[in-house]
């Protein structure tokens, strides 16, 4: 056997050896079983999908869902850089000849990169420090012989020999310093030191942040003068205090009491009574305020950043998947209203497929108040198009168009018409967008805007998956994250979102189909070039001829794929091509044909079988014949249109008609860390806070609600100067 042989071997065992404690590490942390986590992790590692494996690989992974399926694989890849990080410590350190199999096997053993770079500090490349320029002077000896901790002699006697004025060491109180300088960055370098030092700060220093003008009125007012202990902050008033830090209203920094913590470098360190008990004591003052304290305080702080941006991103991404499976309004023709004052509000008609059919201007607010010409116009297009559905943007100018538009509607007797204000928030975006230019390029960036308001309540998911996620404003901080992070984050969710849903392949944009697992934006566009050429699909398997759409690509992306008219009845389910047979083997089994399928008589059939018996009977896995099942019950069914539909309003309600205790209806449009706010059909969202969600205690308000919801709401106060109103939604006792 070669060398070479020999050291491939070598290698494939120590990565098996890797992925092995890779494995046994995530199973603890997740708390999963070792199958559980080597199955996923081979899954992923073979180019398979998260929604495929979460969808099709039941069986395989225990049925893990697509949030358990995705911590594996983010903890996986850090895991993994973790070892590579480590390999790279241990082969610097090695060789520099310093490398022993005690630090070698505490470097192999730790589960976090600070570890490692805690036990890698005292053999990392430094710039030029003080202790470096001390030992350039020849001091380390001293530095040494005084952690030998002497019981005899005399320091500055032994210190005297190290004078040397061409080296800079003009007296022994010189040589002195230079030692203590080595010693202070020695103790700062201990990784056990910075590891307790770390872990006692972060269990007790206080946050304190103060105004840098006291005078200066600020958002941030709350903050002028604040204290809290920093383990305990939420995620929200850390974000708010690091805006203030950045934008040089406040001062921020971690206070901790340093007696402790020198007592315990001291029990480290000190050994008994010596000649040199009080430098020491004097070094490891030095050591804490000069070298640990300031770099402890900047990890800390950036560990609190870190959990104020996860949670962030975690809020920001489960009100997008909320917004983003709001059910699709089907069957009306809807006018869409982008409201402004000066140039207009652009509107933009489209029918019940989305399709547009006119644009048009209209000038009802101020400065023009053109409100009889632009009533004349709504008319005008309102019985052209038998339009049913208002929609109207939320950004400037909309609650006076949303009050032109009622007036509107009160005009229109005998007409079934209402109206519905949606977040129009990346609207902008997208009409501003290559994209857009491309759809409709004869019209302008407001017409284009108007189209895209219309369009998001026919249907929310294929609209909005065209802007650009965190442009669509549903979270809180989004702009003080780290973008990376969250650009990745909010892609899942998109993604997601739509194979949740699943696509018609015949009428789905390259946006929404470039969200479809496995497929890239220029797969999408390949997918809607071939359709456009051959016109649409009609069947499943047609899709394997788009260039390159390859057998792996196929496998991924084809069971989030719909064909709702084609060859096969099938295609318009999530069933998997690869289960067809068992399908056939199921209708055989119940002696009923393919024909039946979405009718009632099947549905009442495929209720009553027992899936255990069954599963045996068929040869397949209970979870896949359970989906199986479901899907045949209800073929073509989107899963969106079993939540509640918007409120449609036919009437203006401003804030001067609220009184405390008023029941409304309204909204959920955002969901934050205190609370949610809510649309009631007044200009400004009503708060209700965390406080007033549920009567039991609620840990997040996302326990309660999500954006989309229908609540019921009771006013709890108004505030007229400020245009705040609280809500709540306890009931109160006197409605009880």
């Amino acid at each position: 056997m070669t060398d070479k042989v020999i050291l491939e071997m070598n290698i494939e065992e120590q990565k098996a050896q890797e992925l092995e404690r890779i494995v046994k590490q995530t199973a603890k942390e997740l708390q999963l079983s070792l199958k559980q986590i080597r199955t996923t992790v081979e899954l992923l590692d073979e180019g398979n999908t998260i929604p495929f494996i979460a969808r099709y690989r039941k069986e395989m992974t225990g049925e893990l869902d697509e949030n358990q399926l995705r911590s594996i694989e983010e903890r996986v890849t850090y895991l993994r850089n973790l070892e590579e990080r480590k390999r790279e410590v241990i082969r610097i350190i090695d060789e520099q000849g310093k490398l022993t199999e005690e630090l070698k096997s505490s470097i192999e053993k730790a589960v976090k990169l600070q570890e490692v770079e805690d036990l890698y500090r005292p053999y990392r490349q430094k710039r030029k420090t003080r202790a470096s320029v001390a030992k350039e002077k020849g001091l380390e000896p001293l530095a040494i012989w005084i952690m030998e901790q002497p019981k005899q002699g005399d320091l500055k006697q032994e210190a005297s020999k190290y004078v040397d004025a061409e080296k800079g060491v003009e007296s022994p109180e010189d040589a002195i310093a230079g030692a203590m300088d080595i010693l202070a960055e020695n103790m700062a370098d201990d990784a056990a030191i910075r590891s307790w030092v770390r872990r006692y700060t972060m269990d007790h220093a206080m946050l304190t942040s103060e105004a840098k003008d006291a005078d200066q009125e600020s958002v941030y007012e709350n903050y002028y003068n604040y204290r809290e202990l920093a383990k305990k902050m939420p995620p929200h008033r850390i974000l708010a205090i690091n805006r203030g830090e950045r934008e040089n209203v406040l001062k921020v920094s971690l206070e901790v009491a340093a007696d402790p913590i020198h007592n315990f470098m001291a029990r480290q360190i000190v050994k008994g009574t010596s000649i040199v008990r009080d430098v020491l004591t004097a070094v490891i003052e030095d050591a804490y305020k000069r070298l640990i304290a300031p770099s402890i305080e900047r990890e800390i702080r950036a560990e609190l950043t870190e959990k104020g941006e996860n949670q962030a991103i975690s809020i920001f991404s489960g009100n997008l998947r909320s917004l983003l499976l709001q059910p699709p309004v089907k069957g009306r023709c809807v006018l869409g209203v982008d409201p402004a004052y000066r140039t207009g509000c652009k509107l933009a008609v489209v029918d019940d497929t989305g399709k547009l059919l006119e644009v048009a201007v209209t000038y009802p607010t101020p400065p023009n108040n053109k409100r009889k010409e632009a009533a004349e116009k709504f008319h005008e297009l309102i019985t052209k198009y038998g339009i049913q559905l208002i929609v109207i943007g939320n950004g400037t100018a909309s609650r006076e168009t949303e009050q032109f538009v009622a007036e509107v509607i009160g005009e229109m007797d005998g007409v079934e018409l209402a109206y519905l204000i949606v977040n129009e928030a990346g609207a902008s975006v997208y009409s501003a967008s290559k994209l857009a230019q491309e759809e409709f390029p004869d019209l302008d960036v407001a017409e284009r805007s108007a189209v895209s308001i219309a369009r998001r309540v026919q249907d929310p998911l294929a609209e909005l998956v065209k802007i650009e996620p965190k442009a669509i404003g549903v979270g809180q901080y989004q702009h003080d994250v780290s973008q990376k992070h969250l650009d990745e984050s909010l892609k899942a969710v998109v993604e997601s979102a739509v194979n949740h849903v699943g696509v018609d392949v015949n009428t789905a944009s390259p946006s929404l189909l470039s969200y479809v697992a496995g497929i890239n934006a220029t797969l999408a566009k390949n997918i809607v070039k071939y359709r456009d050429s051959n016109g649409k699909f009609n069947n499943r398997k047609e899709l394997q001829n788009v260039p390159r759409l390859g057998a792996k690509t196929y496998e991924q992306c084809i069971g989030f794929m719909r064909i709702t008219e084609g060859d096969n009845p099938l295609d318009r389910t999530p069933i998997h091509p690869e289960s067809y047979p068992v399908v056939d083997r199921l209708f055989k089994e119940l002696a009923i044909g393919m024909d039946k399928l979405g009718t009632q008589e099947l549905s009442d059939l495929l209720g009553q079988q027992h899936v255990g018996e069954l599963a045996e009977a068929l040869e397949v896995g209970v979870p896949t014949l359970r989906d199986i099942l479901e899907s045949l019950q209800r073929p073509g069914r989107d899963p969106r249109e079993e939540l509640p539909l918007p409120i449609f309003r036919t009437d203006v309600l401003k804030i001067e008609d609220l009184l405390p205790g008023m029941e409304l209806q309204g909204t959920v449009r955002n969901v934050i860390d205190f609370g949610a706010f809510v649309d009631i059909g007044i200009k400004s969202d009503g708060l209700v806070h965390i406080s007033q969600l549920s009567e039991g205690y609620v840990k997040h308000p996302m326990d309660v609600v999500s954006v989309g919801d229908n609540v019921t709401v009771w006013v709890l106060n108004v505030d007229l100067k400020k245009g705040r109103v609280g809500l709540t939604m306890r009931k109160p006792k006197d409605q009880q």
